[in-house]
């Protein structure tokens, strides 16, 4: 239960965010389903890198790494 209370507090510190990115390139001229559809393939995109990574590493970096903004010490 812990990762999904992480998941929706991470969701919600970029909530504010992501609607601002949104917004902005909706008033540059982009259709709001063309700017959807783009953040889409975009989070995809980074979850496979993500993805691709921990299989290379053989492990998933403790929560306190990644909490650092991912820098080693």
């Amino acid at each position: 239960m812990a990762d999904m209370n992480r998941n929706l507090t991470c969701r919600q510190a970029l909530a504010g965010a992501f609607q601002a990115l949104s917004d902005e390139a909706v008033k540059a001229g982009w259709p709001e389903g063309d700017v959807a559809l783009a953040l889409a393939e975009l989070a995809e995109e980074r979850v496979i890198e993500v993805t691709a990574k921990v299989i290379m590493e053989g492990s998933i970096q403790p929560p306190f790494i990644a909490a650092g903004g991912g820098r080693n010490r």
